[in-house]
C-alpha cells in the first residue's frame, strides 16, 4: 500500500470521527457508550501516529 492510499484512507477515518461524537452525545446508547469512546480514542490514536508518521 503505497503512502497516497493510507492518506487516503485516514482521511475517509477522520471524516467518520465527528459522528462517533455525535453519538457519543446521545443519552440513550446505554452500555454502548463504553465501546463508543474507545472508538474514539482508537481513532485519536491512530491519526496522532499518522501525523507523527506522515508529517515528520
Amino acid at each position: 500500500m503505497d503512502a497516497q492510499t493510507i492518506k487516503e484512507r485516514v482521511a475517509q477515518i477522520e471524516s467518520k470521527r465527528e459522528s462517533l461524537v455525535r453519538l457519543l452525545d446521545r443519552s440513550d446508547l446505554g452500555s454502548l457508550r463504553i465501546d463508543v469512546a474507545q472508538a474514539i480514542e482508537e481513532i485519536d490514536d491512530l491519526l496522532e501516529e499518522f501525523k507523527r508518521t506522515f508529517n515528520s
